[in-house]
């Protein structure tokens, strides 16, 4: 079929054959569809959606547009596993998570990504460690994914260039926002990395991606859905992000706080609870443990030993690091040189937070982008954040602020003050993990 009528097809609200499908998508990869076609196209998904079948089709077509990881050669002791998660303020699930699981005996080799918007990027967190290198060699993350079990490194142009290319359209066409265009984009670089399983953590509120909670509902099941048709069989855990996960937002107070939850220094809490929770998913996919309390219990006692912090320290010295950065954290991480307690203008209790105003008094601060060619600054970020439902009395911390000079500090104390709320009563307690959809692979 010609380019020009699989657009018109699909304008007209047509469903998609596969093999037309899988032509268009190859047209995005090597060039033969112009922008012009590529923006059309996108706009005729975002009007008229596509069923199961046709997102199966653009998802297997994009993980198919460039390499598809191969492990086999490598004689894996263990399942290959990942996880990937929408997003949110102080989410810094994937640097504990990702050796945690290794030390359990899975291996992940999880291509990250950078933050955008009010949203952090591990690749960010990762970069404040001096000398971290998230573009190794293919033979280098190979071998850490094999002897370490695990490597968090940034996306090859040879891994799913079709989503490249789209989503950059997308971005500058206004498709962002389809349902199907998305799911693709997410699982064709995910399923490219040859993967036995995945777990998605998709997250609900204020600080999600998805602007309300059916949205990310939907997105929860099709994702799971569509990978498992992909072959991939997939969880998707739907998790609160109506405030931080972790009391800390930025890059560089993020590692100190995966450091913290590693080394046991910080034991309990949202992020870990979350952690915990998707970490035991990947086991009980990954057949790496009999049930979930099995699960958990491994986790645990690797906690414990220390054997994730050790699978976290491997990695980051096989990636260009300093070897002893869980010794001596405080001699690498960069520090802001200003740093401001907010105080709670009057009493209450912390009701609600805008989760995403928060996330983006952290890019005022310098420590996310605007846009994709932005510096970042490692230091600069929140730490010490009260959690929702905390007793306040007037002047008592709400937060500490780490800013690199005075007017940045005031800036962001506006912001943050603006992005609460103080009631008389206590709120709700969120529920942390609200639901878990399962899809085996057919």
């Amino acid at each position: 079929m010609l380019p020009q009528e699989a657009i018109r097809a699909k304008r007209d609200g047509q469903p998609l054959p596969v093999a037309t499908i899988r032509e268009l998508v190859q047209g995005i990869t090597d060039g033969s569809l112009s922008d012009a076609q590529v923006g059309a196209l996108a706009m005729a998904i975002y009007l008229q959606g596509m069923d199961t079948a046709e997102t199966v089709a653009l998802t297997e077509a994009t993980r198919d547009s460039g390499e598809v990881l191969d492990w086999a050669g490598l004689d894996l002791p263990g399942p290959v596993l990942d996880k990937h998660s929408t997003g949110g303020v102080g989410d810094l699930v994937s640097l504990v998570l990702g050796p945690w699981v290794a030390a359990c005996g899975g291996h992940v080799p999880m291509i990250s990504g950078r933050g955008l918007g009010h949203t952090g990027g591990t690749l960010d967190k990762l970069e404040a460690i001096p000398g971290y290198s998230v573009t190794p060699d293919t033979a280098t993350f190979r071998r850490l994914v094999k002897d370490v079990g695990v490597a968090i490194i940034g996306q090859t142009g040879s891994l799913a260039p079709a989503d490249k290319r789209l989503y950059g359209v997308r971005d500058v066409t206004a498709t962002v926002e389809s349902l199907p265009l998305i799911v693709a984009s997410i699982l064709g670089k995910k399923l490219a990395c040859g993967l036995d399983a995945l777990v998605m953590d998709v997250k609900v509120g204020s600080g999600a991606f998805m602007p309300t909670p059916e949205a990310s509902r939907e997105l929860a099941e099709s994702i799971a859905e569509v990978a498992s048709q992909a072959g991939t069989p997939t969880t998707a855990l739907l998790t609160d992000m109506s405030q931080p996960l972790a009391p800390c937002a930025g890059n560089a107070v993020e590692v100190r706080e995966a450091l913290a939850v590693l080394t046991g220094e910080r034991r309990g809490g949202r992020l870990l609870e979350v952690t915990r929770s998707l970490a035991a998913e990947m086991l009980l996919a990954g057949g790496l443990a009999a049930d979930r309390d099995a699960a958990l219990s491994m986790l645990d006692e690797r906690l414990a030993s220390g054997a994730a912090a050790e699978r976290f320290a491997r990695m980051v010295a096989g990636l260009g690091g300093p070897a002893d950065l869980l010794e001596r954290p405080g001699h690498y991480l960069p520090e802001a040189p200003v740093s401001r307690q907010v105080r709670a203008p009057r009493n209450g209790y912390l009701g609600a937070f805008d989760t995403r105003a928060l996330g983006m008094a952290v890019v005022e601060l310098g420590g996310g982008r605007r846009a994709p060619t932005d510096a970042i600054d490692p230091a600069v970020g929140l730490t010490e954040i009260a959690a929702l439902g905390t007793r306040l009395a007037a002047g008592e911390p709400l937060a500490r602020i780490h800013a690199r000079s005075e007017s940045d500090a005031e800036r962001a104390e506006r912001q943050l003050l603006a992005a609460l709320e103080l009631g008389e009563t206590p709120p709700a307690e969120p529920t942390l993990i609200q639901d878990t959809i399962r899809r085996e692979a057919p």
